[in-house]
């Protein structure tokens, strides 16, 4: 490793250059996800939304039918699936221009949705944690892999979640995982450090602090930290006022190496990237 980040993705065939910091926008095809403006059920509102999310300047839509929040209801593999096809269907008929990322972390769903749908990247909570078979499935489609750090699973991550050595133990999860991935010959691999996964706002402010430390695996990092709770939290507000948290902590992560942000806001990050990119023209 000699501390070069990858700056390009493969996105069906094309090579997706990510020196420039790309925004992926949330569509939560779920009735409880943790942010309540996010939830999208009917095909009237997921059809807004989608339009809302190119329009404001998104490079990606991330959709999921899988609510991760704390304490989350678990959804079977039945209603994830008919969920993300109905939402899947509405984004082929709204645009056939946009990359798709699928919020999955059974390899099943993402097998349907890159096979059936099209779906150009794979974004597991879990890091193949939760379903042996990832891995291997990301393998054979050949799509890019967003590779979350979650301690637990999303029912119990935040019951007392403790380290001995915070940033050892998540650097270490990352390096034994891209090896494998990269024994399986996956060539795209995104990194998440996982805000509030697993994790107290200690951690989350800690991890936050050292993020560039992950540029030496060489690989893109995503931060998604979009009006989470180490923000609302330590502002005292609620996730529906969290927003200029969110462009602060947006704003710090692209100074610190981030290629791409997962928000729900994409005008308000829209806006952070451009003025990031002009401080960084060279004159």
């Amino acid at each position: 490793m000699n501390g070069q980040t990858k700056r390009t993705i493969n996105v069906n065939g094309r090579l997706i250059d990510l020196s420039t910091p790309k925004i992926m926008g949330i569509l939560n095809v779920t009735p409880d996800s943790f942010y309540a403006g996010s939830r999208k059920e009917t095909e009237a509102d997921i059809t807004a939304r989608i339009e809302q999310i190119l329009t404001e300047g998104a490079d990606i839509i991330d959709i999921g039918a899988y609510s991760s929040r704390t304490n989350a209801i678990p959804v079977t593999t039945e209603e994830e699936s008919t969920r993300l096809r109905r939402g899947l269907e509405i984004i082929r008929k709204t645009t056939s221009d946009v990359i798709v990322s699928v919020d999955t972390f059974r390899a099943d769903v993402a097998a349907m949705c890159v096979e059936e749908y099209n779906a150009a990247i794979i974004n597991d909570i879990s890091g193949g944690q939760m379903d042996k078979q990832m891995f291997n499935t990301v393998a054979r489609l050949n799509v890019p892999y967003i590779m979350m750090h979650m301690k637990g699973t999303p029912q119990n991550m935040q019951h007392n979640p403790s380290y001995n050595n915070l940033r050892t133990e998540i650097m270490q999860y990352f390096a034994e995982r891209i090896q494998i991935l990269h024994s399986r010959g996956v060539k795209d691999i995104i990194i998440d450090p996982g805000f509030g996964f697993g994790k107290t706002q200690n951690h989350n402010y800690e991890l936050f602090r050292h993020l560039e430390d992950f540029q030496l695996f060489e690989q893109p990092i995503l931060v998604g930290i979009s009006r989470k709770s180490m923000i609302y939290n330590l502002l005292e507000c609620t996730p529906d006022e969290a927003l200029n948290g969110t462009t602060v902590l947006n704003t710090l992560a692209l100074t610190k190496g981030a290629s791409i942000l997962r928000v729900h806001d994409v005008k308000a990050c829209a806006e952070a990237v451009r003025i990031f990119n002009q401080m960084n023209q060279q004159p």
